[in-house]
């Protein structure tokens, strides 16, 4: 005795053909589109197919699941043929059109620019390098001595849980200031010398309009036989004022830094506010931006110089403050946001 034919076999198939004319009947990609949609788009006719498997006998469900499978199959391939076909009459057409002119050039690929960092960074090199300095570059990962030990920082020291630091699983770490390079420098040059470091430091921290976890310093070092403050913080002022191309306001106030003693911290003027308080100074009018002092015997000697004889000066620019007081730039995480609206404005 034959088994009858269910019944929904039939349907599958009338729906199956009536899809299939539509789709060949799309006059454009547009209607094309429309058909996709109401057909295997989520709520489209033939999705809908699989959620009856259901409502059907247990001993049909697996053919009827084969055969809607087939259905969702043959729709997906004629849409993607009828849209080849579509695209290739458009090209066609365009060939075909006697105003057209395949001589003219097309456009022209966007040209790249510095970034407001590099630009900074380059005119910083200019100023350092017109008054003697070197211009060196070092590692961004570093040894726990060079970063730490060396600048007077043990492992006990507290100052190791101001800097949220990013360890690397043989021990080393991406270091968290420039000044790591101040060892390195003293061990390469014979004093008296006098050198610049930038570069990209990482601190594990919380981001907000002045903080962010990737960032850039400028880092500078002096060593000779006699050296003084008055010195530093005018070589300072001279950066600033050749940078933010005018007189700037700028006060200095004890800080604590295991490497130099005395320390200081020269604040600029916020420029973003003018003074008046914004989200980069916190309201204060006020941006911490250099860090600077005398160097400590203990980082002399760690860079094999005798204290007794020698004697320097040390600060640590935050470049990426200083890009922001120079453009006026309201937060420092669109420097490494990678948004080229941004980056075009420079």
């Amino acid at each position: 005795m034959n088994q009858a034919t269910p019944s929904w076999r039939a349907e599958l198939h009338a729906l199956t053909q009536d899809w299939l004319q539509r789709i060949a009947l799309a006059a454009d990609l547009a209607g094309l589109r429309e058909l996709e949609v109401a057909s295997v788009g989520k709520k489209g006719d033939v999705t809908a197919l699989m959620r009856r498997v259901g409502t059907l006998p247990p001993e049909e469900r697996r053919d009827y699941g084969a055969a809607a499978g087939d259905v969702r199959t043959q729709v997906d391939q004629a849409l993607a043929d009828r849209k080849t076909a579509l695209e290739q009459a458009i090209l066609d057409a365009e060939l075909a059109d006697d105003t057209f002119d395949e001589t003219v050039p097309g456009l022209l690929p966007k040209r790249g620019h510095p970034h407001p960092l590099s630009l900074v960074q380059a005119e910083i090199e200019s100023v350092f390098s017109s008054m003697g300095f070197h211009v060196l570059d070092y590692p961004e990962v570093e040894s726990e001595f060079d970063n730490f030990e060396a600048l007077n920082i043990p492992s006990w020291h507290p100052a190791r849980d101001m800097q949220d630091t990013f360890w690397l699983q043989d021990g080393h770490l991406l270091r968290t200031h420039t000044s790591s390079g101040q060892v390195r420098a003293m061990q390469t040059f014979a004093p008296p010398f006098r050198a610049v470091f930038p570069g990209k430091v990482y601190r594990y921290e919380a981001t907000d309009a002045s903080h962010e976890h990737t960032f850039h310093q400028v880092e500078g070092l002096l060593v000779d036989r006699h050296v003084s403050v008055a010195h530093l913080l005018d070589s300072m002022r001279t950066l600033l004022s050749a940078i933010l191309k005018t007189d700037v306001t700028v006060r200095l106030r004890p800080g604590y830094f295991p490497f130099v003693e005395p320390g200081f911290e020269l604040d600029i003027q916020c420029r973003v506010c003018g003074g008046k308080g914004c989200s980069v100074c916190k309201q204060s009018g006020w941006l911490e931006l250099l860090p600077c002092g005398l160097v400590h015997p203990h980082v002399l000697r760690a860079g094999g110089l005798d204290p007794e004889e020698w004697q320097g000066w040390a600060f640590g620019l935050g470049l990426s403050r200083l890009v922001m007081m120079r453009f006026g730039v309201p937060d420092v995480r669109l420097l490494l946001s990678g948004d080229t609206r941004f980056l075009t404005q420079f």
